[in-house]
Order: C-alpha cells, then structure tokens, then sequence
C-alpha cells in the first residue's frame, strides 16, 4: 500500500509554468490598479478651489485662476473650504517703486542707528570725565588758532609791505617804475585776500570744532546717567528676588 501511494505521488501532475506567470501577472496589475486609483483618489482630495475678486468687487469661486486674474489677489482653498495659502496682489511699477524706497529709508535707518551706537561705544570708552573731553577740545582749537595767528601775523607783514610799496609809487609817479610797483601791489591784495580766506575757515572750523565737543560732552552725560541709572536698576532687582534663609528656629523650654 506504502508503494502504491509514493507511485501515485511521484506520478502527480505537475503545475504549468504558462499559467502561473499569468496568474503572477494579473496579481501585478491588479496592484498597478489599485495604486493608480489611490494616486487619483489623493488627487481629488487635493484639488484646489480658488477665491479671488474682480475689479467690481465681485467674489469668484473657481477650480483654476483665470488669465486675467493671475495678478489678482486671491486664496487657495482646500476640499474642506480651509485657506492653505494666500497670494497678495501683482504690484504695480509704481508702487514697486514705493515699496523699494520705503525699504530703503529703512535700511538707511538701521545704519544710522548702527553708526550712533558706534560712536556711543567709541564716546563712551574715549573718556572718563568731562574734563577729559574739554581737554581734547583745547587741544584742537589750539592747532586751529595757531594757523590763525599765523595767518593774521602774515597779513600784517603784507600790510605793511603794501604801505611801502603805495609810498614808493607815489614817489615814483610818472616813471616807468610805477608798472613794477603796480604789479607787485596786485600781487600782495591777492596773498592778503588768501590769508583772510584762510583765517575764515579756521575760524569756522573752531566753531563747528567748539559745537562738536559741546554735544560730546551732553551725550557723554546721557550715556552714563543712562549707565548708571540701569546700574541700580538691576541692584534693586537683584536685591528684590534674593531669598532671604529661614532665620526661625526651636524655642527653647
């Protein structure tokens, strides 16, 4: 009987290899299928809605945004109705322009601000007094004064050369000297003008110079006022949330 059945087992037919890559087949496409209807299904969900509105006010509800509101300002809605993103509105040349400047005035602003606490910083570390500061302003006008009194002692000279110079010409009138004593009479109002240019400017550079330390010295004051004034601020903090220990302790009998 044994043999019987180990006969009738190794004559068993034997599955076609055909049908089985067939079967393998339709298993494949069935899960291509089932993946591309997830694919659509995914892309349903997401279809997007769009709300913009025309120059009449008029609020539109599409499935795509038509030519001639692309540069409309609009949102996109989700299935659901939820806004998932906004687009503003295409700017015009104009108020791109507008909108360049203004960014502008700001970053201008921040480097202003920037340099004003550069020089706070380099005010601040330079001195540790107001006489230090009047002391730096001295030093200054005095250059400046030494090139004045130069200028006015040179001018003198000048004056006084222009004077010999008139007294020889009248001596010397009708002579073919006058030319040479007329030329060298321009020649001296010219210098003299230069040297009163010149006493001019220094002057109003003492000026700007004086003015200059008078501010340095006001900001100097704000800056360490400022200073300590948070200084005490942070003590009286710090002093505020200490914890103070526990000071109690078992009564004696």
């Amino acid at each position: 009987m044994s043999e019987k059945r180990e006969a009738q087992a190794g004559t068993a037919p034997r599955p076609n290899g055909r049908a089985a890559a067939c079967r393998a087949g339709f298993a494949l496409t069935g899960v291509l299928l089932a993946a591309g209807l997830l694919l659509v299904s995914a892309g349903a969900a997401r279809a997007a809605m769009y709300k913009w509105v025309d120059e009449r006010g008029v609020v539109h509800y599409t499935d795509k945004m038509p030519p001639e509101a692309v540069d409309k300002a609009s949102v996109e809605l989700n299935k659901q109705g939820i806004a998932v993103r906004k687009t503003e509105k295409a700017l015009t040349p104009e108020q791109r322009e507008a909108l360049d400047q203004g960014a502008e005035r700001k970053r201008e602003a921040a480097r202003a601000q920037e340099e004003t606490a550069r020089r706070d910083r380099a005010l601040v570390s330079s001195y540790s007094s107001e006489a230090e500061i009047d002391l730096a302003r001295d030093r200054a006008l005095q250059t400046i004064n030494n090139v004045i009194l130069s200028a006015q002692a040179f001018s003198g000279q000048l004056s006084a050369r222009k004077g010999d110079v008139e007294a020889k010409k009248a001596e010397s009138e009708g002579t073919p000297k006058v030319a040479v004593l007329d030329r060298e009479l321009e020649s001296i109002d010219a210098e003299l003008a230069r040297q009163a240019d010149v006493i001019a400017k220094k002057k109003r550079e003492a000026t700007t110079i004086t003015a200059k330390y008078a501010a340095d010295k006001q900001r100097w004051r704000e800056l360490i006022a400022a200073k300590a004034s948070t200084k005490t601020a942070s003590t009286a903090e710090a002093a505020s949330t200490a914890v103070v220990p526990a000071t109690g302790g078992a009564k004696k009998k």
